[in-house]
Parts: structure tokens; sequence; C-alpha cells
């Protein structure tokens, strides 16, 4: 058809060519300019890898001045979250290989399980001496010794929710996928990235949520800390928010947390937000949900040809000569049963060896523990069985006040995408602002009507680990396949039977899984909570945490040590108790079925 002379139209095709011009102009640039502000934005990440790294490689300052200036807020801002950012990747690679080798190796398994509890619950201050020490020693004279030694203490405050997640998300797959994965006989890098990683992709986005608001959280502690006669100080809004609490700057303290809030705010829009929309699809259901989550930040990336098609043919290049390898192996050209322990004979070797090493280091270890031990006396000995009963109190109490709200709040999220589009941005700021900053504020009110710090301490807890049951119920509820909704509406179940038949069946194993880490959250929140400094005035109560607090200011390594096998000996009492025989049932009997 010849366009380019007078042409007759009917009344709806009456505008010049040149509006169609511009129009196809303007849609087909679209991707260009995305292109260009994703290439800005990769160029600004290389400009702050190169300064980070010179800052880094600089000679080692273990005490930097910290300006109350709103001036100063922008740079301690970047340094804290790239020093969270980094804990939380380091988090997320360990949380996978962790739960990986716990959930398909039962030798092992239940060790692991229980190591994991016991390092979730232990505080973080009880992490400081050793970390710091070793990293400053592994990296002398540079920055960066110290600034690993804090990237590790953010990261034993974020990894174990992430672990927890992917190994129960592991435990729940059902079976007759793995089966089908047998019979199509998938490699374990297909079996990996088809079916256990998109089983685990909800929980692992709802957990990393509440990870980096525990990153926040333990920002406090990690910038700066007292070690002895030593003092470690560096820039970031922890340092920034410690000092205005400390000298009773209102108006800086305020503008911290503002700027924190306007962190958590960006990282929901442009980070997770996009992840949870991006989740949805990985929903194990037979029948499409007609209310899905959505991004305006996904829908605008997915429209950028850089994103689109670049990583597709680098991961094709990569992808294929792996799978033509795999295919040659025994595990493709067979099909194994699902119970096959075949894996477990062929690596029992590197089993043992792991394990004699593991034992080596466990028997030097406590003999060095035993050695330490001596110079702690009965009245400290004594101190301390009190002050764990009182933390035990507290933590339980904090989880039991956290599943009362938490449960049907939660479940109300995950069933309800509008609601959750409003609420969970509000939560997670919540979650990320942290508590202590708000603490002073509560022991000055508490103190003005009488109330004491065993109130308080409950209330910091509180804070500081309903996120993490919270996150994981929504989690749940989200994950339930909308068929299953469809049917109970369809046969007209009432509230009770809804709850009973299946909501709580379907968010059980996430459940026990946010139960376990807030448990973990609570006796970690417990150093703050039980030891707190108010201006010029020290406030704490009875209990391991201030123990700790105590024992790591004044340098007394065998009480820390004491404090620390306490806290292990409770942990692992309560997981052989009660959390093992939670998580057995929700492998058993609420596990989800094909």
């Amino acid at each position: 058809m010849n366009i380019s002379g007078p042409q007759h139209h009917g009344p709806h095709q009456q505008r010049p060519q040149h509006y169609f011009a511009r129009s196809l102009v303007t849609v087909r640039s679209w991707p260009f300019v995305i292109d260009v502000g994703i290439g800005a934005c990769l160029l600004a990440l290389f400009f702050a890898i190169v300064h980070m790294g010179s800052y880094w490689m600089g000679t080692p300052m273990p005490v930097i001045p910290i300006s109350h200036s709103v001036s100063a807020l922008p740079v301690y801002a970047f340094y804290s979250v790239v020093r969270i950012g980094i804990a939380y990747l380091l988090s997320l690679v360990f949380a996978i290989t962790y739960g990986y080798i716990a959930a398909y190796n039962p030798r092992v398994e239940a060790w692991m399980i229980g190591l994991l509890d016991i390092l979730q619950s232990i505080p973080v201050l009880s992490f400081l001496p050793p970390v710091v020490l070793a990293m400053v020693a592994l990296v002398p004279g540079h920055q960066l010794g110290i600034e690993l030694g804090v990237i590790l203490l953010i990261f034993t405050g974020q990894v174990w929710n992430l672990a927890f997640s992917f190994y129960s998300s592991l435990k729940s797959i059902p079976k007759e996928m793995l089966e089908a994965s047998r019979i199509y006989r998938y490699s374990p890098w297909q079996r990996f990235w088809q079916l256990e990683m998109p089983n685990a992709t909800i929980g692992l986005v709802w957990n990393s949520i509440v990870s980096v608001a525990g990153g926040w959280f333990a920002l406090i502690a990690c910038e700066m800390f007292t070690m002895g006669s030593r003092n470690f100080q560096l820039p970031g809004l922890g340092s920034y928010l410690q000092t205005a609490t400390a000298s009773g700057d209102v108006k800086a303290l305020l503008a911290g947390i503002a700027v924190v809030i306007l962190i958590v705010v960006a990282t929901d829009q442009l980070f997770w937000r996009p992840l949870i929309s991006w989740s949805d699809k990985f929903k194990f259901e037979q029948v499409e949900s007609a209310d899905r989550v959505t991004s305006p930040i996904l829908e605008f990336l997915q429209r950028s040809s850089l994103l689109g098609d670049l990583p597709h043919k680098v991961w094709t290049s990569l992808e294929e000569p792996i799978y033509r390898r795999m295919a040659r192996t025994r595990a493709c050209r067979i099909v194994q049963p699902v119970d096959d322990d075949q894996p477990i004979r062929k690596n029992s070797a590197a089993l043992w060896a792991l394990a004699f090493v593991a034992i080596a280091a466990v028997v030097w270890g406590a003999s060095q523990a035993v050695i330490m031990l001596r110079g702690v006396t009965w009245p400290d000995v004594r101190l301390l069985l009190m002050g764990a009963g009182a933390t035990f109190l507290r933590v339980n109490a904090s989880l039991l006040i956290s599943a009362l709200w938490t449960i049907p709040v939660g479940v109300a999220i995950g069933f309800n995408p509008k609601l959750a589009r409003i609420v969970q941005p509000l939560a997670q700021v919540l979650a990320s602002v942290p508590a202590t900053a708000f603490f002073p504020i509560l022991l000055i009110g508490l103190v003005k009507i009488g109330g004491g710090l065993g109130i308080g301490s409950v209330a910091l807890m509180l804070l500081g680990t309903q996120w993490y049951v919270l996150f994981n119920v929504i989690a749940g509820a989200m994950s339930i396949p909308s068929d299953l909704k469809e049917a109970a509406s369809l046969y007209k179940f009432t509230r009770w039977q809804r709850w009973t038949t299946l909501i709580l069946p379907g968010i059980f194993p996430y459940l026990i899984t946010g139960m376990v880490t807030a448990s973990g959250g609570a006796w970690n929140a417990s150093v703050f909570a039980e030891y707190s400094h108010l201006q010029d005035r020290t406030l704490e109560t009875i209990g391991l945490g201030a123990q700790i607090q105590e024992a790591t200011d004044s340098g007394r390594f065998p009480m820390l040590l004491l404090a620390t096998i306490l806290i292990s000996v409770i942990v692992v009492s309560m997981n052989r108790l009660v959390w093992r025989r939670l998580y057995r049932l929700a492998e058993t009997k609420y596990k989800l079925l094909a």
C-alpha cells in the first residue's frame, strides 16, 4: 500500500501519518531509555565499588569521629547499606549451601540443624571478640580487616532464618514432584534450578526482607562497640544513631531514623516489591489466582532489552555445555528411586574426613574452654543461672505475644494482595528501623510511669522478634494454592473450618520456621533489652543478656564464654524437646502433596 499520497479515511482514521510515526518512535524508544538508566545505575555501582575499595585498603582507623550534621547522613547511609548488602549476599549463599547439605544428608542432618539452632540463638556480642580479632589479624594494616569483622557480625544477624527457610522448603517438596524429577532423569543441576529453588523462592524472598531488617537491628551493635580496653567506631547510620542516643541529640536521632525509613521504603519499591511479584509465579497451584501481586518497577524492567537479551544469551551459552556434560552421567541415564542413598555412600569418605576435622576442632576448643573457665567463681555461676531462667521466661513471653497478633495479621496480608501492597511496606519499615533507637524513649516512659526494665526488656524483644513470625506467616499464606482456597469457598467452609483445615495446616511449616528464628532473635535482643545506657545512667535487669553485655564491656571472656554455653544448652534442650518434633510434624502431616 502506498501511504505517500493523500488518502481518504473514515471518521476513525483522520489522524495524520506523523502522529503514528511519533507514537511508534515513542514506544520503540522506551527500551532504549530504560537501558540507558540501567547503564547509569551500573556505572554508579562501579564507582561505589572503587570508592569502597580505596577506603577498605587504607590505613586502619578503629575510631572515626561521628558528625551529627545532617549533611553527613548520605555518606553514613552509603557505608551502612554496603555493609548490609554484602552481609546479605554472604548470608544467602551460606543459607542455600548449608540448607541443601542438611536436607539431603540424613547422617549429619540432626547435627547441622542443632548447630544452626545454637548459632542463631547466640547473641551478636558473643561472636564479637573472636570475629573482630580474627579479621583484624587476617588483614593487618588495612581498614578491610575491621570492616570484614563488622560485616560478619551483621551476617550473624541475617543468615539463620534464611538457612532455616531453605531447609524447610526442601523438606516440604511434594514427593510426587521428586519422583517426576527422577523419572525425567533430571541432573542435580536441573533439579536444583527447576524444582528446589522455585519451591523455596517465596520463603526466601520474605525471609530476605526480615533478614535485612535484622541487619538494621544489628547495625547499632556492630558499627560502634567496646571490647575490653579497645573501642571501635565506624562511619555509618548505626554509629550515628547510637551517638545521637547517648548524647541526647533528639534532632539527630530523628534525622537518622528518617534516613533509615527512606532507605527501607526505596528498597521495598525498587527491590523487594519486584521480587515478591516475580516470585508469585512459583506458587504450587493448578488454578491461577485472579488477584496477583503486581509491581510497576518489574513491568518497567521487563521492557529492557539489555536485561532481557544479554542475560539470556550469557546463561544459555553457559547452561548448554553443563547440560550436555550432565546428560552423560549415571544420574541422567538411569532412573533412581527417591529414597536412594547412593550419593551419601559415594560421599562417605568426604563426610568422614569432615567429621574428623570437626571433632578435632571441638576437642581443641573444649580444652581451651576448660582452661578459660577456671577463672569463673561459684557466685558468678549462680548469677548466670538466675539470669538464664529470667531471660528464658522473657524469650517465651515475647514469642507468645508475637504469635497472638502476627498469625491473623499475616494470614490477612497473604490472602489479600491489595492489602499486602499497603501493609507490607509499612511492616517492613517498622521491622527495619532499629528498635534500639526507640528504646531510650520507651525506657523514659516506663521510668516515668513507675515501670522497670523487666517490662521494657520484653517490649524490646517483641520489637526485634515479631517480624520473623509475621513475614513467615505471610509467605505461608501466599504459598497456599488458589485452587484449595476456591475449594474451601465452593464447599462453604465456616471460618473455623477454614482455619483448622486450610490456613493453619498450610502455614504450619512456615510458622515453625518463623517461631524458631524468632526465638533466636529474642535471645539476640536480650543483650540490648536487659542492659542499656540512657544518657548518664546505666539501666539493667537480671538476665543472660545483661551478663553478656557487662562481660563484653569489661573484657571478662570467661563469663562471656559461660553465658554463651548456657544459651547453647537451653537452645539444644528446646530444640530436642519442642522444635524438632514440630519440624517432623510439618514434614509429615502438613506436607503439601500433589
